[in-house]
Parts: C-alpha cells; sequence; structure tokens
C-alpha cells in the first residue's frame, strides 16, 4: 500500500545546537535505511527553508506506516500528512 507522507520538523525551542545536530545525523541514518528497505519509495524537499518534505511510503498497512514513521528520531518535532493512495485507471494505461 502506498500513501503520501508530508513532514515538516520544526527546531525545538531551547534545544542545545548540539543535540539538534545528532538528531539530524541519527534523523539522516534511519532515513537512509528506510530508502534502502523500500520504505520511502521517492521524497522531495519542499523549497523556502526549514525541513519540510513530501514522499511516497510504501507499507503493507496504516500500522506498519505507523511504525514506521514512528522510527524516525525526529518524530517528536514533526508535523505529520499522511494520505492512503490507491490506483487510479489511468496508471494501467501509462
Amino acid at each position: 500500500m502506498e500513501f503520501l507522507v508530508h513532514l515538516s520538523v520544526a527546531m525545538p525551542t531551547g534545544m542545545p545546537k548540539r543535540e539538534w545536530d545528532e538528531l539530524l545525523v541519527a534523523e539522516h541514518e534511519c532515513a537512509t535505511k528506510l530508502v534502502a528497505a523500500g520504505s520511502i519509495r521517492s521524497i522531495w524537499r519542499i523549497p523556502g527553508g526549514g525541513w519540510t518534505n513530501v514522499g511516497i511510503w510504501e507499507a503493507e498497512n496504516a500500522t506498519e506506516l505507523h511504525e514506521l514513521l514512528s522510527s524516525l528520531p525526529l518524530l517528536p518535532w514533526m508535523k505529520t500528512e499522511v494520505t492512503a493512495l490507491g490506483v487510479h485507471p489511468l496508471t494501467r494505461v501509462v
């Protein structure tokens, strides 16, 4: 099952920069593994500054997607929007 996932991260006020930088490294490592595993099929950065992206994620169901998203170290500072995707009839034409 495919999902459109919109993630927006906000650095918490008062967090030391060193701790934030460590979280960014951990997030990158985790996301790289999710891409390698095929859980993140494609991902795009949203221009305009900050840490906002949109991606196509694949999971067996919403519960598995929740588990995948929960593995992200920055999840506590993320706003997430998830839309389940269904096959459109035109995909058979293309």
